[in-house]
């Protein structure tokens, strides 16, 4: 048993190989992906080039959702998936038998702080850097407006079909691959460096927002991987987390449709509504409410051998 376990690698030497295996996944499956696309036909050079993909084919559009899946596929599932065929002893994907009381709490908590959470995203959209640091504010918002230029051509759709095709590419995919990744290998590899499982969540909570290079939308993204983290956490069933991913996209991705069958535009969608704040305190509180709940109910599993172990 102690040879064993000696032979386990080092969390250092587990992350370097999943940001190996990253890197090379990642530039490896989309280059697939747009060699492809330049073999079958110009739809590559369309998008990135930034044309309208609104007003293209089915082809064009059809190679944009291609590239999205193989870089949310090689990106995140890959590098992930085969850490864990490499280090079988680790247990990164837990999925620990749970109440599937626990999946209503998760999807509760959401919606719970939602006003919260748009309030939150109002102030971070609006956030400005001192004077001299307006080189990297402007950069920063050249990026934020290049990741809402491809969000706006592949959401704002009017047809049920390719809302169908959006909830597997941008809700469904991202949920599973992203979950795995981050509240799966990064988490676990971190909490065995940290040896401090906040400080684990917070850490991956802050990478997770960072790798998605929207630094105005940065808080509420790190607030949902902090929320996701802990669900993991208090579940000790990587399918929880995944569920809360999977409908917080989904919920985009159906206002985005309904929002473009009635005429109204992206930036419409990006627009926050105003509360009282007696509605900001009630979320708050709410969200307090269901958050003790769920983790006195792992509690509860845990003393009956279902929770953590």
């Amino acid at each position: 048993m102690n040879d064993y376990l000696e032979k386990q690698p080092s969390p250092w030497y587990s992350l370097m190989m999943l940001l190996v295996y990253t890197f090379a996944f990642s530039i490896g499956i989309q280059l697939l992906a747009l060699t492809l696309g330049e073999l079958t036909n110009s739809s590559a050079s369309t998008f990135l080039q930034g044309d309208d993909t609104t007003s293209l084919g089915s082809n064009s559009r059809f190679f944009m959702y291609a590239l999205l899946a193989s870089g949310t596929f090689g990106t995140f599932y890959l590098p992930s998936v085969v850490l864990q065929k490499r280090e079988p002893f680790q247990a990164y994907f837990p999925v620990q038998q749970i109440s599937p009381v626990f999946y209503v709490l998760a999807v509760g908590i959401l919606v719970g702080f939602s006003p919260m959470m748009e309030l939150i995203a109002e102030w971070n959209a609006k956030m400005t850097l001192p004077e001299s640091l307006k080189g990297v504010e402007n950069w920063m918002r050249t990026q934020e407006d290049a990741s809402n230029d491809l969000i706006k051509k592949v959401v704002m759709v009017d047809h049920i079909g390719l809302l169908f095709v959006n909830l597997i590419v941008l809700a469904i995919f991202p949920a599973v691959a992203e979950e795995y990744y981050f509240r799966g290998s990064l988490m676990h590899i971190f909490n065995r460096i940290f040896k401090n499982i906040h400080i684990t969540i917070w850490v991956t909570a802050i990478i997770f927002s960072a790798i998605h290079v929207q630094f105005f939308g940065f808080f509420p993204r790190m607030i949902l991987g902090a929320f996701f983290g802990y669900m993991l956490i208090w579940t000790n069933n990587i399918w929880v987390p995944i569920l809360a991913h999977f409908v917080n996209n989904a919920i985009v991705a159906v206002l985005a449709f309904y929002y473009t069958t009635l005429g109204k535009t992206f930036e419409e969608l990006q627009t926050y509504d105003s509360y009282s704040i007696f509605v900001y305190l009630g979320s708050f509180m709410l969200t307090v409410v269901i958050a003790v709940l769920f983790y006195k109910k792992s509690k509860l599993n845990i003393n009956n051998g279902e929770g953590l172990g």
